[in-house]
């Protein structure tokens, strides 16, 4: 009887994706808790997020594919309607606007749309399978410029250029041309003066600080001046678990979130790098395997969006802290603390989970 409720608790759980995922988030509190100044509290807050996360994903898990894709469009339009609000109403902190308070708590729309992107654009080219043309790819580019506009003034880059990746990854999966990329690309380029004027301040200052951090070392450029420092620092194979000294003498700003993983390479050195990148690495290729199995070009663009995304997300955060891409405000993902980050990563690997196991189902 324990064995039977057992497998059935287990039974749309992709075990290869599981047994990856589990040690970067181990990695992940062990970075909090050496960052934090060994605050076991804050520990104990991320291992609490990290379990409703991974009780959402075993939950989203055991949701067909089908299903899911019935949630696309009131997903899309209850974020949209959100964003709005944000606009009119949303609370200002720290100079953005962002939160929108909802009852007795505040919720940040722009997480919400991170599924709901590839959700609606991957439900509406499916239901165009077999007469999709440019209008159609045309029609979901607005779909996904319209909340990303949204985002951008609040303004929120970091998450900004996470949902404007997950659509694009569903319009190229779908199978956008190369033309209409390469003249997308090009018309982005020539119009670069034109979105270098709108914008903000720092945000420019923080494009010009990637070229030269030492123009304001106690300004703008502290940031990525202090993280580069820690991470050469580690050498090969770091410092040892709490010896960091950028992090623990306070030059590290950020160190338990966007900034996490230069603590990280401090600590643990190339050799740890290269570790956290073989499961990263990992996680991307299991999420791909997934998506060429998938058997329906829905499953087929959410899964791969979902995969690319992840990617996009270490991808960026790695090269801000490095200093090959500009501050953005992205965190780490599974390493960084924060519970809104966490549990949208796990709930778009339930997904995935849903996709792999319930296509095993249906072959067998």
């Amino acid at each position: 009887m324990i064995r039977r409720l057992w497998l059935r608790f287990v039974q749309h759980i992709d075990v290869p994706l599981l047994a990856v995922l589990l040690p970067l988030m181990l990695a992940g509190l062990a970075a909090i808790y050496s960052a934090s100044g060994q605050d076991l509290g804050m520990v104990m807050r991320q291992m609490v997020n990290m379990s409703v996360a991974l009780l959402l994903m075993w939950a989203v898990a055991n949701v067909p594919p089908q299903h899911l894709a019935r949630f696309a469009l009131p997903m899309y339009l209850l974020g949209l309607l959100l964003l709005v609000g944000v606009a009119l109403f949303g609370e200002v902190s720290h100079g953005a606007r962002r939160w929108l308070h909802v009852g007795v708590t505040r919720i940040q729309p722009s997480e919400l749309m991170k599924l709901a992107i590839p959700l609606m654009l991957a439900w509406f080219l499916e239901r165009r399978e077999k007469t999709l043309n440019l209008k159609d790819f045309a029609t979901a580019a607005l779909m996904l410029l319209l909340p990303v506009g949204l985002i951008v003034k609040q303004p929120d880059l970091g998450t900004a250029i996470l949902i404007l990746a997950s659509g694009f990854y569903v319009l190229f999966l779908a199978g956008l041309s190369w033309r209409i990329m390469l003249a997308l690309f090009l018309a982005g380029v020539a119009s670069a003066p034109v979105l270098w004027s709108v914008l903000h301040d720092y945000q420019r200052q923080r494009i010009l600080t990637l070229f030269d951090p030492t123009q304001d070392p106690l300004g703008s450029g502290y940031h990525i001046i202090q993280s580069t420092i820690a991470l050469g620092s580690g050498g090969s194979f770091g410092k040892g678990w709490f010896k960091g000294s950028q992090a623990h003498l306070d030059f590290l700003p950020e160190r338990t979130t966007d900034f996490i993983f230069a603590v990280y390479g401090e600590e643990f050195g190339l050799l740890g790098n290269l570790l956290l990148l073989v499961l990263y690495l990992l996680v991307i290729g299991r999420g791909m395997i997934i998506a060429i199995k998938a058997p329906t070009l829905f499953s087929r663009l959410l899964a791969g969006s979902i995969t690319l995304t992840f990617f996009t997300y270490a991808f960026v955060n790695m090269g801000m802290v490095s200093g090959i891409l500009p501050v953005v405000g992205v965190p780490l993902p599974l390493i960084s603390y924060g519970g809104t980050s966490v549990v949208t990563l796990l709930l778009g690997f339930g997904m995935l989970m849903s996709i792999n196991t319930h296509r095993k189902l249906v072959q067998t």
